[in-house]
């Protein structure tokens, strides 16, 4: 007799029957355990490597005439002997008038001699730097010089000048110059003699030495001091503009001191070198001769455009170009850049380098000699709109080198993306400031998008993208050269690089403008199977992984329209490719089959992954042209000759069966749709076939699939398919037995092919690692023996005693979790355990011992 909670089980449904109220759906039923929405996934484009190294490659959109060469000369005659700067502004009309600087005079009453030339001795030299700097010091701690007495006025020459200097109260004129006697005496303990003459003449200062030890020791000497004026003095002079006047001249002499010690290096190390480089005698010995040249250079500080004699090493490192050695050309142009050359000269030492580089061969000897800094130096310093052709063909190289995998760590290292991303908000902001985009700025943008498509594939240069904030700032360069096709390309080859990488994902799917952006770029370049086949597959990425993505896709204007569009445009295009040809019929150009599918895979994928949003899934599945489209790839394409394809149509059409609404086509078109699904369960292809039954999990909730799963034997496959030792098809194939013992007339096919050992052979296999097939069985087993009145005549004599001993044993908490030794993995797995199997299990195992009589006892079966 049974107890009451035995007869309240008694009186519980079948598991996922459907009731008047509330229908679930199959998808529903086998969602509880599993998501049956699924996103998928597709290979990246392809995208072949250039046989050659060329600034445009065979895919270019450009015209030979409408794009600079990649081949040219480059002589010693190329280079231009005088390199200056570019002049800026508006020339100036030259002058009346050409003043010369009146000479100080020089008369033999002038007892004093002109000031002495220091010694080129560096000890020297710092001497008197370091006498410089006391006298600075002095001046900020208020003496200036030390008290002096004025001298009576001297019978010399005197010239009255308006000239003064305020000094105090009362004023002391000596020779022309009044001096404040109360300030100037009281500070001096020396007299110091001052003498101005006429509006071009000398200020004159003798010290009289008395034993003053603060002075520098260059004004100790006892000797006199002399100092002209190149200039008419005009205004009222101050003490401290007199001081001015002698720190001015310090500076002079400083400098002074300085070329001649730039003398004595020029001849005693450079000249030498010169000298062996205008021998020519062997390659290797000029190649040394000029990486001394660099270092000597760099050592003298010579370096750079302000060296007076940077147009004679220029001359001498010109006329090397023609040996023609790629070693020592790349020798030649590091010093050159490192010379600062610029204009003509600056260009063709960058289309020399360029034509080094064009060899692969040639990128050890790049590598070993450095020139890549020297490279992104230029980019990094020199002026963009005036040097726009150089950039170009130093970005060649940098694009050339960038894609051999040796240089990629350097050239992150040394900033080479942040150069190029503030090279194009240069070019993105001239061209927003202009309102057009200048072709020669297209062309540079080919080359760095180029290189940085080969630069992403290092994770440290995704993470520089990300911290600058670099994908907003290449969406708008997209945007305003819509026009050009290769730089479109380029920018959507970047993309569909980074969007397989979830971060970079994420921050391109937060920028809403780049939905509206794709969405140009497919209605205008509809026909162009390379960069609409990238545009897809990077919407694919973002709607695979974003919710929020899918449904900002979903609300622009026009979204579903042009990705239908799309897709019909290569559907024809792929129907046409394998048309055969009549005779004498050529064949219009198209893309090949494989691209015409490829965007149609891409495409098919997108539609699936929108298909997973609770709004836009409905709308879809609504559609009759995106579902007839879909039905169309089920009946043109076989597996064996389209896998991803058909997979992927599959996959979709998975997702969009999952909603059950009144004006659903795939409900209208369900039993047409598991007909063509037939061919896919005979298939070898085990994907196609956990897709097909995927399918068949969401559609057998309608009772008319149900009669046509038994009446096709398809229910014979799905209980074979549960020895497949693959846990996601035997949870698949576990769905549609579920549903079909629903309907208590098809309960008896469990009996067949071993139905229900399999069943419970897959409880014991993957039960203690997979809760929810668990869960998916054990309700599978309930619907069946919903009218149980023994264990032994439901099950079988060894199922049931296998259901009780498995059912203890999983019941059992400390036994079924002591494998998870993880606590993550622990606490995911008690999570399915208490939520979803262990109330059903429960119930099962109720049952079970309800009706059945244990003879002996069980063994607990270790797993």
């Amino acid at each position: 007799m049974l107890s009451p909670n035995d007869k309240k089980l008694e009186k519980l449904d079948p598991f996922y029957r459907p009731s008047v109220s509330e229908r679930k759906t199959s998808a529903e039923i086998i969602s509880e355990a599993r998501n049956a929405l699924r996103t998928v996934r597709t290979q990246r484009p392809f995208t072949p490597r250039e046989d050659q190294r060329k600034l445009f490659g065979r895919a270019c959109s450009r015209t030979p005439e409408n794009r600079p060469p990649s081949s040219f000369s480059v002589r010693a005659s190329s280079f231009e002997s005088s390199d200056s700067r570019p002049i800026f502004g508006t020339r100036l009309s030259p002058l009346e008038l050409k003043p010369k600087a009146p000479a100080p005079p020089a008369t033999e009453e002038d007892p004093y001699p002109s000031f002495p030339k220091l010694p080129v001795d560096p000890a020297k030299i710092r001497r008197i730097s370091s006498a410089r700097a006391r006298l600075f010091r002095v001046a900020s701690q208020g003496a200036l010089l030390p008290d002096m007495t004025l001298p009576p006025a001297q019978p010399k020459k005197r010239v009255e000048s308006k000239e003064t200097v305020t000094m105090g109260d009362s004023m002391v004129k000596i020779h022309g110059i009044y001096l404040t006697e109360s300030n100037a005496i009281s500070h001096l303990s020396h007299p110091l003699q001052l003498t101005y003459d006429g509006d071009f003449g000398e200020i004159k200062e003798q010290e009289i030495f008395k034993g003053a030890a603060s002075l520098p020791s260059h004004l100790r000497s006892g000797g006199s001091v002399f100092f002209s004026f190149n200039f008419p003095v005009r205004t009222t002079m101050s003490f401290t503009s007199l001081l001015s006047v002698l720190y001015s001249k310090l500076d002079l002499q400083e400098k002074d001191t300085e070329i001649e010690v730039g003398e004595v290096f020029w001849n005693t190390r450079i000249v030498p070198i010169l000298r062996e480089l205008e021998k020519e005698e062997n390659i290797e010995t000029v190649c040394a001769a000029c990486t001394q040249l660099h270092h000597a250079l760099e050592e003298g500080n010579m370096l750079g455009s302000k060296f007076k004699r940077r147009s004679i090493l220029l001359k001498t490192l010109y006329k090397l170009v023609d040996v023609g050695s790629d070693l020592l050309s790349l020798k030649l142009a590091k010093i050159i850049l490192a010379l600062k050359v610029s204009g003509k000269n600056l260009l063709n030492v960058c289309k020399l380098i360029f034509k080094i580089s064009r060899s692969e061969k040639n990128d050890s000897l790049i590598q070993n000699d450095g020139i890549l800094e020297s490279l992104l130096e230029v980019l990094r310093s020199e002026e963009l709109q005036t040097n726009t052709e150089a950039f170009l063909y130093c970005m060649g190289v940098i694009k050339f080198i960038s894609g051999n995998p040796g240089f990629l760590h350097e050239m992150i290292g040394k900033g080479a993306v942040e150069i190029l991303m503030n090279l194009m908000t240069q070019i993105s902001e001239n061209t927003k400031k202009s309102g057009t985009c200048l072709p020669n700025s297209g062309h540079l943008l080919v080359q760095m998008t180029a290189t940085l498509r080969n630069l992403v594939d290092s994770p440290l240069a995704r993470s520089k993208l990300l911290i600058i904030s670099a994908l907003p700032q290449l969406c708008t360069v997209m945007g305003q050269y819509i026009d050009d096709k290769d730089v479109c390309t380029n920018v959507a080859r970047i993309f569909s690089k980074v969007t397989t990488y979830h971060d970079c994902c994420v921050a391109l799917a937060n920028y809403s403008r780049c939905y509206a952006l794709f969405l140009n770029l497919i209605n205008k370049y509809q026909t162009k199977q390379d960069l609409v086949v990238r545009i897809v597959f990077i919407l694919g990425n973002l709607t695979a992984k974003n919710n929020q993505a899918r449904e900002q896709f979903s609300k622009e204007k026009g979204s579903i329209p042009t990705l239908l569009s799309l897709f019909h445009t290569f559907y024809k295009l792929d129907l046409h490719s394998q048309k055969p040809l009549g005779e004498g019929e050529e064949r219009p150009k198209a893309p090949r089959p494989a691209q015409a599918e490829d965007v149609l895979i891409k495409l098919t994928r997108v539609l699936a992954n929108l298909a997973i949003h609770p709004s836009v899934g409905p709308a879809i599945a609504a559609h009759p042209r995106i579902v007839g489209l879909l039905i169309a790839m089920l009946e043109s394409k076989s597996i064996d000759d389209c896998e991803e394809l058909v997979i992927n149509t599959t996959a979709a059409i998975n997702n969009l069966s999952y909603y059950q609404v009144k004006n659903s086509i795939i409900q209208d078109k369900k039993l047409y749709i598991a007909e063509l699904l037939l061919k896919l369960l005979v298939s070898h292809n085990m994907d196609g076939i956990l897709e097909a039954v995927r399918v068949f999990g969401n559609l057998s909730q309608d009772h008319d699939i149900c009669d046509f799963i038994v009446q096709k034997n398809v229910h014979k496959f799905m209980i074979a398919l549960l020895d497949a030792k693959h846990q996601d098809i035997c949870f698949s194939a576990c769905g549609v037995l579920l549903n079909l013992t629903v309907d208590k007339d098809k309960r008896v096919i469990l009996k067949e092919g071993g139905g229900i050992k399999k069943l419970v052979d897959c409880l014991r296999d993957f039960g203690p690692t997979d809760w929810q097939l668990a869960c998916l069985v054990c309700k599978t087993l309930w619907n069946f023996s919903e009218n149980i009145t023994s264990a032994s005549s439901c099950f079988g004599d060894e199922a049931a005693n296998t259901l009780l001993v498995l059912l203890s044993s999983f019941l059992d908490e400390e036994l079924a979790l002591n494998g998870s030794f993880d606590q993550d993995l622990k606490n995911y797995h008690k999570l399915h355990w208490e939520t979803e199997f262990k109330p059903v299990a429960q119930q099962l195992l109720n049952r079970i011992q309800s009706h059945h009589t244990f003879l002996e006892p069980l063994p607990v079966p270790s797993f």
